[in-house]
C-alpha cells in the first residue's frame, strides 16, 4: 500500500448523498455530495482519525459548528461567505483555502454550488 496519493477532483464513485440538518438549515435547500477518498489513524497527538475528500453543496445557508474537529478547505469552484459568529464575514472562491478550527461557530453560506478539496482531523 503507497503512502501518497493523488487528489481526484472528480472521483469515478457515487458520493454519499446529504441534506441540511433541520436545526442546521438557515436559508434555501442545499443539498451536499462527499466523496470520501481516504482515512488514516493519527499517530500523534490528539487528533483520532484524519479524512480527506471532495466535498459539494448547493446554494444555501447552514449554521456550521466544528466542535473538537479541525478542517483544512481548499475551493475547487464556486463561492462561499463563511461568517464567524460574533466576528467577521469572509468571501472564499475557486484557489482559495482556509481552516475551521476547533470551537469555530458561525454560518456557511453556499452562494455559488461549490466544490473542495478537505482534510478533517477528528
Amino acid at each position: 500500500m503507497s503512502q501518497f496519493g493523488p487528489i481526484d477532483h472528480a472521483p469515478a464513485f457515487e458520493p454519499r448523498r446529504d441534506v441540511a440538518a433541520p436545526d442546521r438549515l438557515i436559508e434555501g435547500t442545499p443539498a451536499f455530495q462527499t466523496w470520501e477518498l481516504d482515512t488514516a489513524l493519527a499517530e500523534a497527538g490528539k487528533w483520532g482519525k484524519i479524512r480527506t475528500g471532495i466535498w459539494e453543496a448547493t446554494p444555501g445557508t447552514t449554521r456550521s459548528m466544528k466542535g473538537e474537529t479541525f478542517e483544512f478547505c481548499h475551493i475547487l469552484s464556486g463561492r462561499v461567505e463563511i461568517g464567524e459568529e460574533g466576528g467577521e464575514t469572509r468571501s472564499f472562491g475557486a484557489g482559495d483555502s482556509f481552516v475551521l478550527k476547533p470551537g469555530f461557530v458561525g454560518t456557511w453560506k453556499t452562494v455559488e454550488t461549490v466544490r473542495k478539496i478537505f482534510v478533517i482531523a477528528s
